[in-house]
């Protein structure tokens, strides 16, 4: 086990103990299983990416009330000679079993290919000689391509072209990284974007490291006197679960020594614009950038911070001095943030763990300059809250309203999964609760968690919160497209509703905050916007 790094903060204690293997580990392990049959002949004298490798833990319908699952490792590979993607899974205690799929499915960029994409745009014949006159960066769709008659899909990675003068026009151009081909557009941008005159958002990219795919993962413990208040299981966005990465992502968050919840992340990332004037969107949650933040770096992609961290949302800057999840201490609550991006798009994962049991979950919306946001649009967050209240099984889910809803009481219980809607009118909130030991949380929502029939975008939010039956395969929709009709692009929870029972089982629930971002009404100083509800010990 590695030597944990302890930090004293007033009253309470914070020690960091890093888990699992580094990025360079696993790096060496992708590269064995590369040289090892049957990958190297299905890769052989093919044009190929290592796009990423993660460790992960296997989702099993049977959870384990204590103890993390045994680790796996997953390598993405891209081949652009076949237009495939190949994917390698094994348990990382035997790497040498492993398993090879290849699929027509569309991994999310990589750092790597954007890079590449920039180097073929800069010495492609239309810009070769304008190198200074324009600054590249992240545009939006990010990944596009048809779907060819073989059933594979094209590559092609977007890139912003931002005039630096006036000799130069604004342009997103795409790179086809099966051909190495750079593509214009008739109207300077592809469909569903745009490349005008007018731009909108923080000033410009600072075109500084970002990261989609790299170890980190630690355990935290926070103590006050001799009492043990939290201890859980974080994880960086660049190796955080789901299709499309989830943000900072919390695992086995125990507080004062009984389990909270298994997972709490964001899975699902969407935005709509007001006549679809861009997009609609489905944004991915892997994509580290920088942030200000000074302390000590306790493992891979977490620092543990001396004074509070500040995101594009607070500095109203793009520039930052560390690439990963800050730690630090603000009166009684430990917080972890970690900014992150998608094209143009800046959001902020956050998480707040107060000494009284308070959790709150916060995500926050802003962007560099762009002509798409000038548009009002709106984003939304989608929470997974796996509750495991003392024990896997044995919780149920009631809802408070006030007036009541029918009968006397405030208070009814949910038998079977459902989709509901917030009501502020009737304070509606979530008890999740263990009916053997009475112990439970409240999910409260705030009034930055918008509703989602009140979004000027409905019904593209769908709704506000789902209450589900756990299984492993849930882990988020399956989306795997940054662009598409809004009926491709928006949350499919309602796919998850059956008819199952969720009385005394093992319940999940999603919860959406709705934002509104109109950056031609932000007030000065202010660049962005954050949602998140509370979620609040009842009995403990």
């Amino acid at each position: 086990m590695p030597d944990p790094t302890t930090k004293t903060f007033g009253d309470l204690t914070i020690t960091v103990t890093p888990d699992g293997k580094t990025t360079e580990e696993l790096n060496a392990i992708a590269q064995r299983a590369l040289s090892q049959e049957p990958l190297a002949t299905m890769l052989k004298d093919t044009r190929h990416g290592l796009l990423s490798v993660t460790q992960f833990d296997q989702h099993e319908e049977a959870k384990s009330d204590a103890a993390a699952p045994a680790p796996n490792f997953q390598a993405v590979i891209q081949d652009y000679t076949n237009r495939r993607t190949v994917r390698v899974t094994a348990a990382l205690a035997s790497p040498e079993r492993m398993v090879v799929e290849e699929s027509a499915d569309r991994p999310v960029l990589a750092v790597s290919e954007f890079e590449q994409a920039i180097r073929l745009v800069r010495n492609h014949d239309a810009f070769r000689g304008n190198a200074n006159a324009f600054t590249p960066y992240q545009a939006m769709p990010g990944i596009m391509g048809d779907q060819l008659d073989d059933g594979s899909f094209e590559r092609i990675l977007t890139v912003g072209l931002l005039p630096r003068n006036d000799s130069f026009r604004h342009e997103i151009v795409g790179v086809n990284l099966d051909t190495n081909a750079v593509v214009r557009f008739p109207n300077g941008a592809p469909p569903g974007s745009s490349a005008g005159f007018q731009t909108c958002g923080i000033t410009g990219d600072a075109n500084q490291q970002t990261v989609t795919s790299a170890a980190g993962q630690v355990w935290i413990t926070v103590k006050q006197g001799s009492t043990t208040l939290w201890k859980f299981l974080a994880v960086r966005p660049a190796a955080s679960s789901g299709t499309r990465g989830s943000g900072v992502e919390l695992r086995f968050v125990d507080f004062k020594g009984k389990r909270v919840l298994y997972r709490a992340h964001v899975p699902i990332l969407n935005v709509r614009y007001d006549a679809d004037a861009c997009g609609p969107y489905r944004d991915w949650q892997n994509q580290e950038g920088m942030i200000q933040a000074v302390g000590v770096d306790v493992a891979p992609g977490f620092r543990l911070c001396t004074a509070p961290a500040q995101t594009i949302l607070e500095s109203g800057t793009d520039i930052g001095n560390y690439l990963g999840t800050a730690i630090y201490v603000k009166g009684q609550e430990v917080v972890l943030v970690c900014e992150m991006q998608a094209g143009w798009y800046r959001y902020v994962s956050e998480w707040r763990l107060h000494s009284n049991g308070t959790i709150h979950p916060r995500f926050g919306f802003g962007a560099i300059k762009n002509s798409c946001v000038c548009n009002r649009h709106h984003h939304h967050a989608y929470w997974r809250f796996d509750f495991d209240i003392k024990t896997a099984s044995n919780n149920l889910v009631r809802e408070f309203n006030d007036p009541p809803l029918f009968g006397a009481s405030n208070w009814h219980d949910k038998k079977f999964e459902i989709k509901r809607f917030r009501d502020p009118a009737r304070k509606r909130k979530w008890r999740v609760l263990n009916t053997g030991s009475g112990d439970a949380y409240d999910i409260v929502p705030t009034p930055e968690d918008g509703e989602a029939m009140k979004s000027p975008d409905w019904p593209f939010g769908q709704g506000d919160v789902w209450v589900l039956r756990y299984h492993g395969n849930e882990l988020d929709d399956g989306v795997n497209i940054v662009q598409g009709p809004a009926a491709s692009v928006q949350a499919h929870l309602d796919n998850f509703v059956n008819g199952e029972s969720v009385q005394n089982t093992d319940v999940v629930v999603w919860y959406a905050g709705h934002v509104v971002h109109d950056v031609n009404n932000d007030p000065p100083g202010v660049f962005g916007h954050f949602t998140g509800p509370l979620l609040v010990p009842a009995k403990w």
